[in-house]
C-alpha cells in the first residue's frame, strides 16, 4: 500500500490556511457591496420571480418578522438572501462596473 502521509500532509495544510482566510473575512452572510449599491439604487428596475418553496420553512412568516425588526423591504430581503447564495456558489451578477461608468 502507497505512503500517502505526504498528500494527507498536505490537504491539513490547507484546510488550515483556508480556515485561516476564513477567519480574516467579515461575516460571510454580510450583503456584497455591490448588491447594496442596486438595492439602494433609486432607478434600480425590479421583476417579479415567483417560486413555490416548502410551506414547513416558514419563509414568508420569517421575512415579514425580519421586515418589522429591521425594516428592509420583502423584495430586498429575498435579493440578499439569493445573490449572496449565488455568489458564495461561484455565480455572481454580471453587473457593469462603476469603474467602467465613470470614464
Amino acid at each position: 500500500m502507497p505512503d500517502l502521509s505526504h498528500h494527507a500532509r498536505q490537504l491539513r495544510e490547507m484546510a488550515d490556511a483556508l480556515d485561516a482566510q476564513s477567519e480574516d473575512t467579515e461575516d460571510a452572510l454580510a450583503p456584497h457591496p455591490d448588491t447594496l449599491e442596486v438595492i439602494n439604487g433609486r432607478h434600480t428596475g425590479r421583476g417579479q420571480i415567483n417560486y413555490a418553496v416548502p410551506d414547513a420553512l416558514q419563509l414568508q412568516r420569517r421575512i415579514r418578522r425580519f421586515h418589522a425588526d429591521h425594516g428592509v423591504q420583502h423584495g430586498d430581503i429575498v435579493a440578499i438572501a439569493l445573490d449572496t447564495f449565488l455568489r458564495a456558489k461561484g455565480y455572481p451578477p454580471d453587473l457593469p462596473s462603476a469603474k467602467a461608468d465613470a470614464s
